[in-house]
């Protein structure tokens, strides 16, 4: 479970860098490799990329650790000696690390290095003939523990709405990306909102420490922690950090609870007598990365707790953490295109229409997870007022260029013949239609002009 699981998260992690890196991060991304690597040194973002960059060199890297999560998620490495599943998630760690590294503001998410941290530490569960080693199993089980409770914590230290049992009222309609559900789920009544806010806190700062308790209650626990992240897949679009939360959730069910689920135990009892080599170094690993607690357990009870960071360069023992303050309104981005000869109030202006995010009122919010759609997730952040905005110039001026690799990160192009004369970017307030408004109109979304974003611009005022 484990392992595929895990690897079942980077072969998604990989194919999303196959469609979507170069538009991002290419040579003619929005923001450039090349130009990245420029300005910072190995030693503080290793990647291979450091040496050399090219778009083909990424898709090489990506393909192969497609085939490599591949292999592991149908159980071949599995059936060989204990050094091969190792090596095998080394690579893809290695390969996954030198994305994110050089990935800048479309990597800067939490569930990055969770992913990079988990296939660095199940690497060392071995293969299918030696036995789980439990101090790796007990190291997820840590891991999976400064998940929860590091996102307990922050939201306790964070906005008010967690405190006094409102964020949900807010949350499912303001979330980076809703999907189908989230409307239904944000007109459940104010008392389900309430429970939902108390079921968090009691999922996130109480059951994690039974992780560690013996059999059966540590099963229970995982399954509480499982059952949450699931309501959360159910209602929402967060990339793979639910899925990947439930695999390893999975390190605190015993074997009596699979069979007890299942009727059978999920595979054959494996021998004990681990090599002794394999031991040393499983015991070596671990201690190593015990060392590198340190920081982390300090970073959960500390009153300026840091979330989503990093504490070394390879992403090993993070901390995490995610929404400690809920939006109460939801604001978007609607980009514009026009062929007018001049921006005045006669052109005819035509919407981008964006693969993920809300644009168009009457399309129903739609199911991406676990997939991740980069550029979506940073114009939420954008109409947050987020200060990063190069990205977004550059995405202006591609549009306005008509730059193919980048059009095809829409769902729809508006002007498919020949690029606008003129771009613009207009703010939005949007709330979810009641179910009577949806009924009289067929909308799902209402939405109300905040005022320009960026008024118009053309190639000619965006290069001067």
């Amino acid at each position: 479970m484990l392992q595929r699981g895990i690897a079942a998260c980077y072969l998604i992690a990989f194919l999303s860098a196959i469609n979507q890196f170069p538009a991002l991060l290419g040579e003619r991304g929005l923001l450039p490799v090349p130009r990245f690597v420029s300005r910072v040194r190995f030693r503080q973002s290793p990647s291979i990329f450091h040496w050399r960059y090219s778009d083909r060199m990424l898709l090489v890297l990506a393909w192969c650790g497609t085939l490599l999560a591949a292999s592991v998620v149908v159980g071949l490495p599995q059936i060989g000696p204990p050094w091969l599943p190792m090596v095998v998630f080394l690579l893809l760690w290695a390969g996954y690390l030198s994305i994110v590294n050089v990935g800048q503001t479309f990597y800067g998410f939490g569930w990055e290095s969770l992913l990079v941290e988990s296939g660095f530490v199940v690497a060392f569960l071995g293969s299918n003939e030696v036995a789980p080693p439990i101090v790796v199993i007990f190291f997820i089980r840590w891991l999976v523990f400064r998940l929860e409770f590091g996102a307990g914590m922050i939201k306790m230290r964070g906005g008010t709405e967690w405190r006094d049992l409102t964020a949900l009222m807010y949350h499912h309609e303001t979330q980076p990306m809703p999907n189908p559900v989230s409307a239904f789920a944000h007109r459940l009544p104010a008392w389900f909102h309430r429970g939902e806010v108390l079921g968090s806190h009691f999922a996130q700062l109480v059951v994690p420490f039974f992780l560690f308790a013996p059999q059966p209650v540590a099963s229970v626990a995982a399954l509480v922690i499982i059952l949450t992240q699931l309501w959360l897949v159910f209602t929402g679009n967060f990339a793979w950090l639910n899925w990947i939360t439930i695999v390893l959730a999975f390190a605190a069910v015993d074997d009596a609870t699979v069979r007890a689920v299942f009727g059978r135990p999920a595979l054959p009892a494996a021998d004990n007598s681990n090599p002794m080599w394999w031991m040393i170094l499983v015991l070596a690993v671990t201690a190593f990365l015990l060392v590198l607690s340190y920081r982390p357990l300090l970073n959960l009870f500390s009153k300026h707790q840091l979330m989503n960071a990093s504490f070394n360069r390879y992403h090993l023992v993070n901390a995490y953490g995610a929404f400690g303050t809920v939006t109460k309104e939801r604001f978007e981005v609607i980009v514009e295109g026009s062929r007018a000869d001049e921006p005045n109030g006669e052109a005819a202006w035509v919407e981008y229409e964006f693969r993920g995010k809300p644009g168009d009122v009457q399309r129903m919010p739609p199911q991406i997870a676990p997939y991740h759609l980069r550029l979506d997730w940073l114009m939420w952040f954008l109409a947050l007022g987020s200060p990063d905005t190069g990205w977004f110039e550059a995405f202006l001026v591609r549009l306005l260029e008509g730059d193919r690799r980048t059009l095809r990160m829409l769902r729809h192009n508006p002007f498919p013949d020949a690029p606008p004369q003129w771009i613009r970017a207009r703010v939005f307030l949007y709330r979810f239609t009641t179910r009577a408004e949806q009924r009289t109109t067929g909308d799902r979304w209402v939405r109300i002009e905040v005022g320009d974003l960026v008024r118009p611009a053309s190639l000619s005022s965006s290069r001067r």
